[in-house]
């Protein structure tokens, strides 16, 4: 199939799975499709407010699918929405939490700087190694990892195409949280458990904010703040957080 789907209303929470093991879960075009209809089918599902991307093990994803490169039909491996991986380019309101064991290399880190948060194992492996086959990393990596991590590091992984553990991008805070191996879905759950006791769109607005804003100048960063804080005041959420606190009990949110 490519890509698995699973979504749990109950929790809130769906999970994407790259499922191309025989691969290395390298993305083809029907990789490509299946994670942006996956993508589609969460961002149209007011009960799904988080979700998270992995790969069956033993690797995340090898980024893209070489024989489809070299048979000339890489344009196979992006989508109209979403570019590579049916993601890279997504615009998305929702969190997405990458949960990744084993390597995530080339376009795999790609899809991971893509993601809003990544749990990563400590048999993850991340890098950028196009320039050891004569390509540049087309897929975001070179400009999105300089965002995520000192320009000078991020650099030196841009022009090596050397592969770094999952401590070191810990340690670089490319990484959210360390776990052992074959923990890194159930701790990505974890995670999205302590996103999903918030009201999502509070949620999903902060979450558009902190990546329109971080960069901007402070004149035109108050004013998306502003705009964020005047939308959600508005919603039958702010109402029930404020009934839920006065009469202390756990609120409900409606995502409305």
């Amino acid at each position: 199939m490519g890509v698995l789907y699973e979504a749990d209303p109950r929790t809130h929470v769906a999970l994407i799975t790259i499922d191309r093991p025989e691969a290395r879960n390298a993305v083809n075009g029907e990789v490509a499709t299946g994670i942006e209809e996956a993508l589609d089918r969460i961002e149209a599902d007011d009960d799904i407010w988080v979700s998270i991307l992995t790969g069956t093990p033993p690797v995340f994803s090898a980024g893209a699918d070489l024989k489809v490169v070299g048979a000339g039909k890489d344009r196979e491996m992006r989508t109209r929405k979403g570019g590579f991986a049916g993601l890279i380019r997504r615009e998305r309101t929702k969190p997405l939490i990458a949960a990744v064991d084993g390597p995530a290399l080339a376009g795999g880190t790609e899809i991971i700087l893509a993601c809003d948060l990544v749990v990563a194992s400590r048999t993850a492996t991340f890098g950028l190694p196009e320039v050891r086959r004569a390509l540049v990393a087309g897929g975001g990596g070179l400009f999105r990892l300089g965002r995520k991590i000192p320009i000078t590091i991020a650099m030196e992984w841009a022009l090596t195409g050397e592969a770094y553990p999952a401590t070191r991008a810990y340690e670089l805070g490319l990484v959210n949280e360390l776990c052992e191996p074959g923990e890194a879905v159930a701790v990505a759950r974890k995670l999205a458990e302590r996103i999903t006791v918030n009201a999502p769109l509070a949620v999903q607005y902060s979450r558009q904010v902190v990546l329109t804003a971080t960069m901007l100048p402070d004149s035109e960063a108050w004013q998306i703040s502003n705009e964020a804080t005047r939308t959600v005041g508005k919603t039958n959420d702010v109402k029930e957080g404020v009934r839920a606190f006065i009469e202390k009990r756990p609120p409900k949110w409606t995502a409305s």
